[in-house]
């Protein structure tokens, strides 16, 4: 009696598992009412006044069906009920989500998710995609320059000013000038640098001293405040004379500064031109009085000064 209850027992449990292996096999094969194309966004800020104020939530069905669809908090609680109870064709649905709550105040700054109920399959299912809500801007907190006048002339002497940047929170860099922006980096990230070759607009921009201003914009579109931007300031410089009136007797020789990083520059004074390098340019006048100009140039960029021959 013993031997036939334990034989029944265990023909009962093979019953039992090969049931189990059945379901669990059918379900493998059932496949999802939820279609690769499924989507929603990564990040929002609803106070940032850009494209991503709003979280889209694309949903592809595999057939229709009445779909509910909740923003569930970090602890998978509800705090939005975006549809509830309305139609949806199969394909593609759209839905978004402007950072509120049900009680249409604007949610905290947090992780959420999506689920969607489909009430004809009798199923809810929790989207794995994260959705961050993040309205904090991103804040310069050190900017640095490795130089403060650079030559932009491709010679390869001093021809790039390079900021190195301290950010709050992870972030792109932006550089603006004249309130334009000029500069973009393509790195996310709370510190690096950045490079600027003195153009603007695609041109390059002449000698002369500019206000550049640093800010930051994240991935959710928050942005660092106009005036919170960190401001510089650099000299774009090619080639520059110490004096731009030089008054010296006929004939005499004299000596003028001449600040480039070119090894080697031109000069022409009147009819009289040549080649010179370094910090000094030293030159003879003519032995005829009147006024000449002296012009200094290196890589097509040229600085004057007026000679008073006396």
């Amino acid at each position: 009696m013993q031997r036939l209850l334990t034989t029944t027992i265990l023909v009962g449990l093979l019953v039992a598992t090969a049931a189990a292996f059945a379901v669990t096999e059918r379900l493998k094969l059932t496949k999802s009412p939820l279609m690769p194309g499924t989507k929603v966004s990564k990040v929002l800020s609803p106070t940032c006044s850009c494209a991503r104020s709003r979280a889209n939530i694309r949903i592809k069905l595999r057939r229709p069906d009445v779909l509910t669809v909740t923003v569930l908090d970090a602890r998978k609680q509800p705090v939005r009920t975006l549809v509830e109870g309305v139609d949806a064709r199969r394909g593609l649905n759209f839905f978004h989500w402007d950072g509120r709550t049900d009680g249409n105040v604007l949610a905290h700054d947090g992780t959420f998710y999506a689920e969607v109920h489909l009430a004809n399959q009798h199923q809810t299912i929790v989207l794995p995609n994260r959705i961050e809500l993040d309205t904090t801007k991103p804040q310069v907190k050190n900017v640095t320059l490795n130089r403060e006048e650079f030559s932009p002339d491709q010679d390869g002497q001093a021809d790039l000013v390079r900021f190195t940047y301290e950010l709050s929170k992870p972030a792109h860099v932006l550089v603006y000038l004249d309130g334009q922006r000029i500069l973009l980096t393509h790195a996310h990230q709370a510190s690096g640098s950045v490079s600027w070759k003195g153009t603007a607009q695609g041109a390059q921009v002449p000698a002369g001293v500019y206000t550049l201003e640093v800010g930051a914009r994240d991935l959710a579109g928050n942005s660092t405040p106009v005036a919170d931007r960190w401001r510089v300031h650099v000299r774009v410089r090619f080639i520059q004379l110490a004096s731009h009136r030089i008054v010296v007797s006929a004939g005499a020789r004299f000596v003028v500064g001449v600040s480039t990083d070119a090894a080697r520059y031109s000069w022409q004074l009147g009819r009289r031109k040549g080649f010179a390098s370094g910090p000094v340019l030293r030159l003879r006048t003519s032995d005829r009085r009147g006024r000449y100009t002296l012009t200094v140039t290196e890589h097509g960029h040229s600085e004057r000064a007026a000679v008073i021959v006396r």
